[in-house]
């Protein structure tokens, strides 16, 4: 799997809607959890709420929030809004996980399989650290995909 270092000078924020997981190892409950936020933030406006805040490229984000397991959608920067969260992202170096694909709707869960699967096996010289991450789609032509996912790490 590709992948590069990148380093980031100052820590950022996200904002976010999502859920927080009570088994991080249920994976069909916490999909099922994930796609009702995911449908529950469309419908209602919220995501496009917080989209238009921002220069438009939403994010699935994965964190550690109050000690548990938590998935959601958002944006970068820091933003008020009913029901979201700010994150912090923390200065430091990011391994960046690259990846084309046809399916938008699928290719940032694939991102995360495969950079849990066996990308950070392959990125055996960093650790990945956290306290979370975030992976973005964008269509680069019609039916044809780009995502990327950016993980704090740090070298061992």
């Amino acid at each position: 799997m590709e992948y590069s270092i990148k380093h980031v000078a100052k820590n950022y924020k996200m904002t976010a809607f999502g859920v927080s997981f009570d088994d991080f190892n249920d994976w069909q409950g916490n999909a099922a959890r994930t796609s009702a936020k995911k449908a529950e933030i469309i419908a209602n406006g919220s995501l496009s709420a917080l989209t238009a805040l921002s220069d438009g490229q939403i994010y699935q984000i994965n964190y550690v929030l109050d000690g548990k397991a938590w998935r959601g959608f958002g944006v970068m920067g820091e933003f008020n809004l009913d029901g979201a969260v700010v994150l912090d992202f923390l200065a430091g170096d990011y391994l960046i996980f690259s990846a084309n694909g046809t399916n938008e709707m699928t290719l940032a869960d694939e991102i995360t399989s495969m950079v849990f699967g066996q990308g950070l096996k392959e990125a055996s010289d960093y650790k990945y650290i956290g306290p979370g991450n975030a992976t973005f789609v964008k269509s680069v032509e019609k039916n044809k995909f780009y995502g990327e996912m950016a993980l704090r790490v740090e070298k061992i």
